[in-house]
This record gives structure tokens, C-alpha cells and sequence, in this order.
């Protein structure tokens, strides 16, 4: 069992866990996920790393309700435990295994879209204790939506809000920040690292790829199994079939076919929406519909 130190809801339906976790605390780096599940039949939900603490032996996730599962995470406190909190899985970032010197001629921007700021932060973290300015965008629906603000802005070179309501920093888009930095205010990127929905993503892309930035994105909302063996991540990157839980998360976003892997999403959310329905009605459940399993 892996125990529970820190259970805290950070905005509406976002939730974060400090889990002790040693052995993957030890071992993981930005960009890797874990898998966890909260009892013997549970569902494997991959989650990617949020933070993690080597000496403690704890690592932080993040994490969204959007099914059955998830929702049944919302409910944990401090004191309990996942049944299982397996990791480091997928790849660390391409940077972590770069030469220093070499990074540090580049200036990165980092693009955050709503619970996409968790993956985005141990990222940015990582370079500010390698001593690598990094500028960082964060965008939410609302300022009551936003996350990790500042524990972003005590690592990042200079950090930028967006909100579509403008209830806190920019009126709009991330994409609009992006145009304002490069074409008002002439700054220059090397790199762009794009993290958060995938409509969010598909448009960083399209943006970057007209201003000649090089932009990695992180796929993990298309991950199910989180091993490869179920294919529900299959996606197409340039000419070659790619799955984002073993071959990434991480893939040049200038290549992946977005519109496809959008397509691929949508696939389960008829489950999700069963699986949902079953949890919320408990034992009146009857299971008419045939397919979620509610009737056997």
C-alpha cells in the first residue's frame, strides 16, 4: 500500500496527492508518469508526475474527475492509500539527458493549459535548479481554475496568465500571449514545450510552426493502459505509428496528427459516462443499458 502524506483539492473537480513512494521517488524524472490503482479491481489510471521529493521518498500527482475512478480519488484524505503506485513509466523529458552548457544557450517557453500546468512544473522546476531561464504560459477557463501559479512563478524565468474570461492576467487564449511575446514584444524561443488539452495543443502547434519555434507536446490525455498493450494511445507522428505511453508521452508536436488523436479520445467516453452512471446510483443500478456490465 502506498500511503497517503498530503490529499488537497486545488481548484473545481482538480485534486492533489503526495504519496510516499520511495522506490519511484528515487528513480523518476520530468516527463515520466506512474500508473496507480486504488484497490485489487481497480481501475489503471496513468497519471504523469507532478513533483516528487528524493529524500522524503514522495511523489505528487495531479489529477482531473472525469470518470468513475477519479471520482472515487476525490474522495481520498490524508492517512489512506493506493493499492498499487507503479513507476517511473514512459520517457523523461529529451533536455533531462542533454549537456547543460548546451541548454543553457537555448531559451525555452513553456505553454501550460489548465491541469496541464502538473506536468509542466516539474519540467520548469528542473530548470531553474540547473540554472536555465525558462519564461512559462498558464492558461486556464478562469482564474478559479488555475493551478500551481505559484509555485510556477518562484520557477520561472518570467510567468504569463491567460484566462479566457480574463478574470486574471490576459483576456484570451495562450496562443495570443505567445503572438504577443514573439511579434510585439520580439522576444525569441528555441524551444516551446506544450502541455494540456489537446485542442490547446494542436494550436500551440499551429502557431509555433507559422513563428518557426520547435515544440514538443506531451500526450498523456490519450493514455488508458499506460503499458502499450491496449493501443487506445495509438497516434501518428510524421510517417510512423507511435504509442504516447511507451514511445513518449513526449513527441514533436510539429508531427503529430492531432485531428486523429482526438478521434481516439472520444473513443471511450461512452465507458466513462457507464462506469460514472454505475458509481452515482450505487446499488439501484440496473444495468439496462446492456453494455457497462450493471446487470450480471
Amino acid at each position: 500500500m502506498y500511503q497517503i502524506v498530503k490529499a488537497e483539492k486545488l481548484a473545481d473537480k482538480i485534486y492533489l496527492c503526495v504519496v510516499k513512494a520511495p522506490r519511484v521517488a528515487r528513480s523518476c524524472e520530468p516527463g515520466e508518469f506512474v500508473i496507480v490503482k486504488l484497490h485489487e479491481e481497480g481501475e489503471r489510471i496513468p497519471l504523469t508526475i507532478c513533483d516528487f521529493d528524493r529524500e522524503e521518498g514522495t511523489v505528487t500527482i495531479v489529477f482531473q474527475t472525469v470518470g468513475a475512478s477519479t471520482e472515487q480519488m476525490a474522495s481520498l484524505k490524508t492517512g489512506d492509500s493506493f493499492r498499487d503506485f507503479v513507476g517511473p513509466l514512459g520517457n523523461p523529458s529529451d533536455f533531462v539527458k542533454e549537456d547543460i552548457g548546451s541548454l543553457k544557450k537555448r531559451k525555452y517557453l513553456f505553454v501550460a493549459g489548465g491541469v496541464g500546468a502538473a506536468p509542466v512544473y516539474p519540467q520548469v522546476k528542473w530548470m531553474k535548479e540547473h540554472g536555465i531561464d525558462a519564461d512559462v504560459i498558464v492558461g486556464s477557463k478562469t482564474k478559479d481554475l488555475l493551478i500551481l501559479t505559484r509555485e510556477m512563478g518562484e520557477a520561472a524565468g518570467s510567468l504569463y496568465i491567460a484566462t479566457d474570461d480574463g478574470s486574471a492576467g490576459t483576456k484570451g487564449m495562450v496562443t495570443g500571449v505567445i503572438e504577443d511575446l514573439v511579434e510585439k514584444q520580439g522576444k525569441k524561443y528555441d524551444v516551446c514545450v506544450a502541455i494540456g488539452p489537446m485542442i490547446m495543443m494542436k494550436f500551440v502547434c499551429l502557431l509555433t510552426k507559422r513563428l518557426g519555434i520547435p515544440t514538443i507536446v506531451s500526450l498523456n490525455p490519450i493514455m488508458v493502459d499506460g503499458t502499450g498493450m491496449c493501443g487506445a494511445c495509438r497516434v501518428t507522428v510524421g510517417d510512423q505509428v507511435k504509442f504516447a505511453c511507451v514511445d513518449g508521452p513526449e513527441f514533436d508536436g510539429h508531427l503529430v496528427n492531432f485531428d486523429e488523436a482526438m478521434k481516439r479520445q472520444q473513443i471511450y467516453k461512452d465507458q466513462e459516462g457507464r462506469a460514472m452512471l454505475r458509481l452515482r446510483e450505487g446499488d439501484t443500478h440496473h444495468g439496462g443499458c446492456g453494455y457497462c456490465g450493471g446487470d450480471r
